[in-house]
Order: C-alpha cells, then structure tokens, then sequence
C-alpha cells in the first residue's frame, strides 16, 4: 500500500511513519516542517526506497494536486495540524488556516483524485483528530467519552479540531468520500515537542528549572504512548469500513500534579540532585483560559 501521510515529520507521524515503513508500507511524507516538525524525527528511514519526502503546505491547493497525480496514493492519512493549545489562544488564526482551511483543502484535493482515479475500492481518507473537541469531564466523573459524545470543545485548538471532523463527516455524507475518523487522547514518548508537559517537565528539571503546573494540577488526562496509537492507527486504516470513527487511549488516568510527581520520583532515581528534591521545583500557575 502506498500510503500519503500528513504531517508526517512531527511526532505522531513520524511513529506511524517508522512503524508502517517496518510493515512494507510505501509512504509519501507531506510536511511543511513547521517548529514542531523535524527530519531528525525519520532518520532512521530517510534512506529506505520505500519512502519519499515531500516539503508541502496542506494550504497550497496545486501542490497538493500536483503530489497526488505524481505519487498516485492508495490511503491518505491526515495528521497535520496546529496542536498546542497555549498557542492557539496565542495565535487562533494558525490554527483556523492549519485545521480547518488545510483539511478542506486536503478534502477537495483527495476527493478529486479519488473521482479521477474511478472510485477505487480501497481508498482511504483517515482524518487524525483528538479527543478534546468533546470538552471536559468533571473531575471524579466515573463516564468515559465515547463517539457519541456530544462535541464541547473549549479553546481555539479543539474548536478548529472539531470543525475540521464535521467538515471530514459532510465529505463522506455528502460526496461518498471514503473516510475514517480517530480521535485520541494525550500522547506521550520519543521525539515529542518539548512545550507539552512531559518533556517540558522532565527539561526543566533536569535544568533546575521551575516545573510550571496549571491550575491546582487536578485536571486528569489520559496517557497513550505514540507508538500504541500509530498501531491503532494502522489497524484502523486497514481494516476499517468508510464512516467509522474510533476514540484511541490507553486507560491510563492520571491527575497533571501525580504524573509530574512521578517524573520527578524517577529522575530521583536516575540522577538526583545534589541539594534539595525534583518536586521542590513544582509551581502553580494560573490556570490557562478556555
């Protein structure tokens, strides 16, 4: 299978590029190679003749044409994305042009190719999204969220992720567009940006730096390592059937302050500091809005 992968330098996809590389995938990798994208990421592959880079804008409409005519993909699997929700409330309009404009973009282009190619069977078009377009639990809620629960996204993030899903939704009830929709909870492992919290708590201490925490740190995320979602991925791209929807996490629950606390009682073991304890460095900080 040849398979056209979005976003493909960052740090989910470059684990699904890594994995479906070792399965014989053939894999075109589109990526403008924004701040949280790097080459270092697939340099174990980047010399496989089963994989080909390409240096595109999911916005730039004729250089998506142009992709798929030359490479002529089985599977289109749609990861980029503007992901960091400090910054959305930051920079919103990256976000609306990234997640919104770029998967209409990616829809129209990916649908013509589809028309073109007579309607083949097998395509694909996997949308990559996230589980916060559903909102907030309350804490110490006992329901999970599962693909009927109703959308609540809270930042200017998860509402440019929410609409890009209705608007993958509207392709497939309205032009038959063969697609499938993931929604995710937090990833964590190699190669993940350092502005999210794991690797920016276990940076900052090892710096001696403040660990900054939101709020109280009672809010409770669910962990799943990147590599056991670009499984989940694969397998839903392989044996799903056009219009399904699936929500990916791991059931590993764990409150923002008990996850950094653990970090921190590892480093402990690892290296520990010559005066004073990780967790000293802990600080509270206004809770981000949204």
């Amino acid at each position: 299978m040849k398979l056209l992968v979005t976003g493909g330098s960052g740090f989910i996809g470059s684990a699904v590029i890594r994995l479906a590389i070792s399965r014989g995938y053939k894999i075109v990798n589109v990526d403008c190679l924004t701040y949280a994208a790097g080459q270092n990421n697939l340099s174990s592959v980047s010399a496989n003749p089963n994989y080909v880079f390409e240096n595109a804008n999911i916005c730039d409409h004729n250089h998506l044409e142009m992709l798929f005519h030359h490479h002529k993909p089985d599977c289109v699997m749609h990861l980029a994305a503007e992901s960091h929700v400090d910054r959305s409330i930051s920079e919103p309009d990256k976000f609306i042009k990234t997640n919104i404009n770029g998967t209409y973009n990616l829809l129209s282009v990916a649908h013509k190719y589809w028309r073109d190619q007579k309607f083949p069977d097998k395509f694909r078009f996997h949308h990559v999204s996230t589980d916060e377009v559903y909102g907030s639990l309350e804490i110490g809620a006992q329901e999970k969220f599962t693909e009927k629960t109703p959308y609540n996204p809270r930042s200017p993030y998860s509402a440019s992720k929410a609409a890009s899903d209705h608007i993958v939704c509207a392709w497939r009830e309205t032009y038959n567009l063969p697609t499938l929709i993931t929604n995710c909870s937090n990833n964590y492992g190699p190669c993940q940006f350092p502005d999210k919290l794991i690797p920016l708590t276990i940076l900052n201490a090892i710096s001696e730096k403040k660990i900054p925490i939101y709020g109280d740190g009672s809010n409770i995320r669910d962990w799943l390592y990147v590599d056991d979602h670009a499984n989940a991925l694969l397998l839903v791209l392989e044996k799903s059937q056009p219009g399904c929807r699936y929500n990916i996490g791991a059931n590993q629950e764990i409150s923002n302050l008990d996850l950094v606390k653990t970090i921190c009682a590892t480093l402990e073991n690892v290296r520990p500091l010559k005066n004073g304890h990780y967790s000293d460095l802990i600080s509270f900080v206004a809770d981000r809005p949204g």
